[in-house]
């Protein structure tokens, strides 16, 4: 049985000129320890695909179970059963590393002993010892996003979605978030669901591509099938798959999509998914 499945997931908005279908029928199936990229252009229909698997947003049709727990019937157990790290996080600035890890367990119900030993057993996990006492205004950008994937990962969830992770790192930053999703993999049999604006990361990360366009999936599968396919052979690049299927020109992503701060990757650049 896969851990993840949605049909005809569907999303409508009602503004002044009328109804907008931001997802018009999302069918997906997602293994048990499988790691899956989620791509599409700007207004594709990514982000409330997410916030709909995720409970953040009520689908207006169709229907997507997540660990067993029916969406619309059982949101609480599908919060119990996924991990959400959103693009721009979510810690308070103004407290230590320490306290964030604490409150985010005892948030989730943990004894205050049991609480403190799972502090201790992420920090350890995701290098984050020696940064307990730090107030997390002062992390890096790669501490920060690895502080936020511990958060994510506070209640053992058997699905961890990940929205954009690595935009704004630096190289050195990214590989190491690129390492830690493959040891969260192999080490827990966590299955991710990651959305990215890097091709190169979808590439080198995801055991399968699903491609949304217009709010339904226009292609899937591994990144060799898909360039072999849709570009004519595996060694072309995800680029230029991409751009066949979608029908988009290659243009750069918006600044503030990218991070334009001096931290952001170097080399070739994000295509605008």
């Amino acid at each position: 049985m896969p851990v993840l499945s949605a049909s005809g997931l569907a999303r409508t908005f009602t503004s002044k000129r009328g109804p907008v279908e931001a997802v018009r029928g999302i069918d997906l199936a997602v293994e048990r320890g499988e790691i899956l990229g989620f791509l599409g252009p700007n207004g594709a229909g990514k982000t409330t695909t997410l916030r709909m698997l995720t409970t953040l947003l009520a689908p207006t049709g169709g229907s997507a179970t997540v660990a067993g727990c029916d969406l619309a019937r059982d949101p609480v157990g599908v919060r119990r059963a996924t991990g959400y790290v959103a693009q721009s996080g979510g810690v308070d600035p103004n407290i230590s590393v320490r306290e964030e890890l604490f409150t985010q367990a005892r948030l989730y119900r943990l004894g205050a002993a049991e609480a403190r030993t799972r502090t201790e057993e992420l920090a350890a996990d995701l290098g984050l010892t020696e940064l307990l006492d730090r107030r997390t205004a002062t992390l890096s950008g790669g501490q920060r996003r690895r502080l936020d994937v511990a958060m994510g990962l506070t209640h053992r969830p058997q699905v961890l979605f990940l929205d954009e992770p690595t935009t704004g790192l630096d190289p050195g930053s990214r590989a190491d978030l690129w390492e830690l999703i493959r040891r969260i993999r192999a080490e827990r049999g966590t299955t991710v669901f990651l959305t990215t604006h890097y091709l190169d990361e979808a590439d080198a990360l995801a055991d399968r591509l699903v491609i949304v366009d217009k709010g339904v999936v226009v292609a899937e599968g591994t990144p060799d099938a898909l360039k072999r396919d849709h570009a004519g052979s595996p060694d072309a690049s995800l680029q230029d798959a991409f751009l066949a299927i979608t029908g988009r020109s290659p243009k750069l992503s918006a600044p503030s999509e990218q991070g334009d701060s001096p931290t952001a990757p170097q080399g070739p650049s994000p295509v605008a998914l």
